[in-house]
């Protein structure tokens, strides 16, 4: 099945075809530096990490940037608050940007370009405009002509006639800024200097840059006039990668992205998940609770990358539970290999995304529907509860119901898919399952044991309800128990 993306621009599904065959030229609007980042940004993050991981194992070769904005009025103002400088705060965040994506298994970008860097880009782009009549110069502020741009709302759908002024940039009309506009719907491409403010020499005069020329600038900088998919939140949509349209394709004449992706939103309490509602959860702030940075990837992957999801304790819990399915599953080689005779020379990373059976064929079909990560776990989830379910046979039996060379293409086919979607186990060590330590929600092997033993004591003892209790309580920790002549037998459901 050949992969289709659904394309923001056209509102529909095409196939995925790319302007170098085998070449992806991929772009991410990414974070302003000025907080540490919250689950939103994880949510992004994580998807579009899939996604280019997905694309390089059907083949692809992946050129994946991601910009910081480093230059931005928040981090003006949080300057300000700590009696800082704009250059500080955007490291500190950067660096704490970094430190977050890493516990969370995101692979790094290709490069990572600052506005700040592209100040030369940036500056030769808005001349650019200025020569095709697209953008004017008013008291050392440059604005983008929006009417001389006939395609304008070819994205979000928007018309201007129904939009209001300065979108990007609410403002009264006694604002002196909304004054020197020649229409109300035009925006900055330049800022002129303000006092204590960071400024950069221009024909212009000195000031920075605005927001929206930024991205047009590295995008063309780093991957030239036309990408293949340009990535972002939803909220980008309206009016950031509109303005990167009209800003771009005036200058080049051609398509800036040939496929436009947008994640959707993460809520709380059906409200957008934002630092400026004050309802967001820092990534740090939910990894140190501890939640296990794999729940927190599975939380995400469990719904589709375009429809909204409801960040709630129960949701991270249920992501939690079934972390630890596909982590037994996952490490069922490490546990029980050596016991089946097999002979593991390669390391769990190191396993070849060759091998081919049903199992990879129904998650690349899957997962062709336009990135349907949920639809592809579920082939994740069957291969771990019947590896999970072997091993409990074999503990309890001595052998398994199934071949082991079987359970072996099983098992590395589990592993090559989890490792597409970023999920990674640590093996147990020595292979010793009843050794590994509880976690939230999971009991460990010697635990579940021992709770068997005192279930069992009770019934000697003629005490029903205790040993009911026990039965029950382990029946909510999704643990199954089989009475019968030879003893107690158990498996997790």
């Amino acid at each position: 099945m050949t992969l289709n993306v659904y394309n923001t621009l056209t509102r529909r599904q095409e196939p995925f075809e790319t302007v170098e065959p085998g070449q992806v030229k991929m772009y991410y609007c990414g974070v302003t530096v000025y907080d540490y980042c919250h689950v939103g940004h994880a949510r992004a993050c994580i998807v579009w990490d899939v996604v280019r991981r997905y694309l390089q194992f059907i083949g692809y070769k992946v050129r994946f940037v991601q910009n910081f904005t480093d230059i931005d009025d928040k981090i003006l103002n949080r300057a300000r608050q700590e009696h800082s400088s704009m250059e500080a705060v955007a490291e500190r965040y950067i660096q704490a940007y970094f430190e977050d994506m890493a516990r969370l298994s995101i692979k790094e970008a290709d490069e990572y370009p600052r506005a700040t860097h592209t100040i030369n880009g940036i500056q030769r782009l808005i001349h650019e405009l200025e020569q095709k009549g697209y953008a004017y110069s008013a008291d050392g502020d440059v604005y983008y002509a929006v009417r001389e741009f006939d395609s304008y709302g070819k994205l979000s759908g928007r018309k201007l006639e129904d939009m209001r002024s300065g979108a990007s940039e609410r403002v009264s009309v006694e604002d002196p800024e909304y004054q020197k506009k020649k229409d109300p719907f035009d925006f900055a491409l330049w800022k002129a200097a303000k006092e204590g403010e960071p400024a950069w020499d221009s024909s212009w005069g000195k000031g920075r840059p605005g927001w929206h020329i930024e991205c047009s600038a590295m995008v063309r900088d780093r991957l030239g006039d036309t990408i293949d998919i340009h990535t972002g939140g939803e909220d980008l949509i309206f009016p950031h990668h509109e303005n990167e349209i009209a800003q771009s394709e005036a200058v080049t004449g051609k398509p800036l992205a040939r496929y436009w992706l947008h994640n959707g939103m993460v809520k709380v309490n059906g409200e957008k998940m934002s630092k400026s509602l004050g309802n967001f959860t820092t990534i740090r702030d939910l990894l140190n609770r501890p939640v296990d940075s794999m729940a927190i990837r599975l939380f995400v992957l469990q719904a589709h990358y375009r429809k909204p999801i409801d960040f709630a304790d129960e949701a991270i819990a249920s992501a939690t539970n079934g972390w630890h399915t596909l982590k037994e599953g996952l490490n069922f080689g490490y546990q029980y290999g050596k016991q089946l005779g097999w002979e593991l020379s390669s390391p769990i990373q190191n396993l070849k995304s060759e091998i081919k059976n049903s199992y990879i064929e129904r998650f690349q079909n899957a997962v062709n529907d336009d990135f349907n990560f949920p639809a592809g776990l579920a082939v994740l989830f069957e291969l771990a509860k019947e590896l999970r379910r072997q091993g409990n046979i074999l503990v309890h039996q001595g052998k398994t119901e199934r071949p082991a060379d079987e359970l072996l293409l099983e098992w590395q086919t589990l592993v090559t898919l989890a490792g597409v979607l970023g999920l990674e186990a640590e093996p147990f060590e020595d292979g010793n399952s009843s050794d590994r330590p509880s976690s939230e929600g999971s009991l460990s092997d010697t635990e579940i044991e021992a709770l068997i033993q005192q279930r069992q004591e009770a019934r000697l003892a003629k005490n029903f309800a205790l040993s009911d209790r026990i039965r029950d309580e382990l029946q909510l920790a999704g643990i199954t128990l089989i009475d019968s002549r030879d003893g107690t037998r158990w498996h997790r459901n």
